[in-house]
């Protein structure tokens, strides 16, 4: 879990203010995101943390902003919705997400459960990823330089998987690692017409939810 105060610049002014975050959530709300540990966390969290400086006037705008390597920080929109699909049967004790980016969801996911274990391609954003989690003081954040599209076998079976890629269609793997009741959350479909798609397992068999459209970077294989 975050320890708050260690955050440094949580008070902060102007956009990256308190206030700020508040507009964040209010505006998140109104837009449908009801889960109020999800808003709360949203609220709490310095997401100015996980930006460039430049940007960190834009920090709590609900919108993705670039983080360099081709790669962007999640809409916090989209981010709230991921994170309460899997809340949705309850707290999950194990998390994976695939891509760890700028960490700003696996710090989101952190605050909420007890353990994430997190997998990102791009060694440079991991390496910076990680300070940032250090910074903040979590703990529970376990993190891989590796295939996404592999996962962290050694490490399942997970409660959930959270996919911050697109890929065309589910990737195998990933659902061999879920638990039993495990969901999986994961924007599916071609370029410019992704759709957010919430998977549960229930023995061998797996059900299947449209969240709605989305637009997410590639999940490539490989590492870098």
């Amino acid at each position: 879990m975050m320890a708050v105060s260690s955050a440094g610049g949580m008070g902060g002014r102007g956009m990256t203010s308190q206030r700020a975050r508040d507009r964040l959530v209010a505006r998140l709300r109104q837009n449908g995101i009801s889960d109020e540990r999800v808003l709360g966390i949203i609220g709490q969290l310095p997401r100015h943390v996980f930006v460039d400086e430049a940007l960190a006037s834009r920090a709590y705008e609900d919108t993705a902003l670039p983080i360099g390597l081709g790669q962007t920080i999640s809409q916090p929109y989209i981010v709230a919705k991921m994170t309460a699909a899997v809340l949705r049967d309850g707290i999950p004790q194990r998390v994976l997400e695939v891509g760890t980016g700028s960490g700003y969801q696996a710090a989101v996911l952190a605050s909420l459960v007890p353990e994430v274990h997190t997998v990102e391609r791009i060694d440079e954003l991991l390496y910076v990823a990680r300070r940032r989690f250090r910074r903040l003081g979590f703990k529970n954040i376990r993190s891989r330089h590796a295939d996404g599209n592999v996962g962290w076998p050694e490490q399942a079976p997970f409660d959930a998987i959270v996919v911050t890629a697109g890929a065309e269609e589910l990737v195998a793997p990933l659902l061999r690692q879920l638990g039993e009741r495990g969901i999986l959350v994961a924007p599916i479909g071609p370029s410019g017409a992704q759709q957010l798609v919430c998977v549960q397992r229930d023995g061998d068999a797996w059900r299947s939810e449209k969240l709605g459209a989305v637009a997410f970077v590639p999940l490539l294989a490989g590492v870098v």
